[in-house]
């Protein structure tokens, strides 16, 4: 099976910073781009940051300058760096890659994978 899971979420104070990882496991041939999504109860799911294959970044108007997306193609890990955090920011936070899947050539499939999503909760 192939998953995304995420770590690094919990309770912290406006101004405060946190940093998201994401690890991909299983039969993966390739990444390419990944990135981390939001979601508040009654609103649909946002896109904070993305990182291609290349490392060419993208963020959202609310959080650029305060995110940084980063990853390690090595550990087919992805790191949101959090700071200067506002009560806005609260969300559960979700991991996305475009991946190359399977065990045998034939057999690799093209897929969009998210991970179970990590709560961030910041205080006022």
């Amino acid at each position: 099976q192939v998953q995304l899971v995420e770590s690094g979420g919990g309770l912290v104070q406006a101004g405060g910073s946190l940093r998201l990882s994401c690890a991909a496991s299983g039969s993966i041939f390739s990444i390419n781009a990944m990135g981390w999504y939001r979601q508040t109860p009654g609103k649909q799911r946002e896109l904070v940051a993305t990182i291609t294959g290349g490392m060419t970044t993208n963020y959202a108007d609310s959080v650029r300058g305060r995110f940084s997306i980063s990853r390690d193609n090595a550990k087919n890990t992805v790191y949101l760096q959090m700071n200067s955090l506002k009560p806005e920011d609260t969300a559960v936070y979700y991991c996305n890659a475009k991946a190359l899947v399977g065990t045998v050539v034939r057999d690799i499939r093209n897929l969009e994978l998210w991970g179970q999503g990590t709560l961030v909760t910041v205080s006022s």
